[in-house]
């Protein structure tokens, strides 16, 4: 019997019809506008912003079907402003996946049948736990999220599938990241018009609803640049601009004051340098990234004492208060999984406590139940497998460090404990980088180890 690995492109036979495709992309249209149609029912908006976002989708299908590339570019770049949901980037890629799936861009083939099963399951287990909502209205919202960021996910990994488009993404990844830290971390000590939206409190924020969401957001990028230092593949930009571009995500990191964004960076960083560490000859390379983390550590050094954040650095580091009452929401919900083993359906949590999740791990198993939550954590091992056995053999994803995925793979793991990931762009955007280098060919990696980018 024939064995089939992930790295390899699945035989005709076995590869999902056309067909099939269309379907998926019909039933995710018509979700995508029941979703949009519950949303403007709960809080109708002016008749003006209808009309204007009306004209905003005419012109992203003109864009998208003109220079699909550039659609594509604007939706990554969109990613850095969540305030809402449906958020500005999920228009954008609402289109483009559509338009991918007429004009045959979406090829499932290229991405691994075991994450497209579990994906499938996930979602399905959504459905089977609609039976137990108590908010109609809620649950359809937040599964047609759930949905969406599934699909956007498995597309994603199917449309990188070169350097190019790699480098098309992750540099305007890291382009919205930057400009997002440096904008943001300005308007906590500069006033000018709009700077309150940016920020809550002492806290930078950005363009999202929360800092625990702004912060994480930038430390994928940042890894991505501390590996590009060592071995520069995707961009061709002098070291002193890499570490500018590094500073500025780390200092926004720092600046959102969210412990858990700071708990990924560490987990990344220490998984980066440690995978660097074992590739042989990798020595002169990992100094290069210990000196960018030493120059980046002396730039958050000094814009910390310029701006005198110290004693509020401290207070955010201790144990607050709260803490107990967010421990208190999650033993509530394995309490709640345990009276309903198939959940109380998505988006439900808050429905049924005062708090929310703040955790990944808690939500699906309270929402989905048991079997949800086994599904989630299936998913989650099974990328961390893909990312760890491509860290370990010294591959990239078509030019993208095969380190750094893995470090940010781990953080987002790590942060899944204590904040709720599910609905994080950057979480699925990550994770289809990671499925791109599972089905990538052989011979690429071949070539890349004959040429000593190892």
């Amino acid at each position: 019997m024939a064995v089939y690995h992930a790295a390899q492109p699945l035989p005709r036979r076995l590869r999902p019809t056309r067909a099939l495709t269309y379907a998926a992309g019909a039933v995710g249209l018509a979700l995508f506008g029941l979703v949009l149609s519950v949303g403007l029912s709960q809080s109708p908006p002016p008749l003006v912003v209808l009309v204007a976002a009306g004209l905003g989708l005419l012109a992203i299908l003109a864009l998208a079907v003109a220079r699909f590339s550039a659609a594509v570019a604007l939706g990554v770049l969109l990613l850095a402003v969540v305030r809402i949901e449906p958020a500005p980037p999920d228009l954008v890629f609402a289109v483009v996946v559509a338009v991918a799936i007429v004009t045959a861009r979406f090829s499932f083939g290229r991405v691994p049948l075991s994450v497209t099963a579990l994906v499938s399951v996930f979602l399905a287990l959504n459905l089977l736990a609609m039976f137990e909502v108590i908010d109609a209205a809620r649950a359809i919202e937040y599964f047609g999220i759930t949905f969406y960021l599934g699909v956007l996910g498995l597309w994603l990994a199917s449309y990188v599938s070169s350097v190019g488009r790699a480098r098309l993404v992750v540099g305007a990844y890291i382009g919205a990241a930057t400009a997002s830290a440096l904008i943001a971390v300005l308007a906590l000590f500069v006033p000018f018009p709009g700077s309150e939206l940016l920020v809550r409190g002492p806290r930078a924020q950005g363009l999202f609803k929360d800092p625990n969401v702004f912060g994480p957001f930038l430390v994928p990028p940042a890894l991505i640049l501390l590996e590009e230092a060592a071995f520069p593949r995707l961009f061709r930009l002098r070291p002193m601009v890499k570490l500018a571009l590094l500073s500025t995500l780390v200092v926004g990191i720092l600046f959102s004051f969210s412990r858990a964004a700071w708990l990924n960076l560490v987990v990344g960083a220490f998984v980066l340098l440690a995978v660097l560490a074992l590739r042989r000859g990798a020595g002169k390379r990992l100094l290069a990234v210990l000196a960018g983390i030493v120059a980046a550590g002396a730039v958050l050094f000094s814009v910390l004492a310029v701006t005198s954040s110290f004693g509020f650095l401290q207070e955010r580091a201790r144990f607050q208060s709260y803490d107990t009452e967010r421990f208190g929401a999650q033993v509530s919900g394995v309490d709640i999984a345990l009276q309903y083993p198939l959940g109380i359906g998505p988006g439900q949590f808050e429905r049924v406590s005062p708090l929310s999740a703040h955790s990944t791990y808690v939500r699906a198993l309270t929402e989905e139940g048991a079997l949800g939550l086994a599904v989630v954590l299936a998913l989650l091992l099974l990328t961390l497998g893909f990312a760890l056995r491509g860290a370990l053999d010294g591959r990239h994803v078509y030019g993208i460090g095969s380190a750094a995925l893995l470090g940010a793979w781990c953080g987002l793991i790590a942060n899944s404990v204590f904040v709720d990931t599910l609905h994080w762009r950057h979480l699925w955007l990550v994770a289809a980088l990671i499925w791109a280098g599972a089905t990538m060919p052989r011979a690429r990696y071949a070539r890349t180890y004959a040429r000593g980018d190892r």
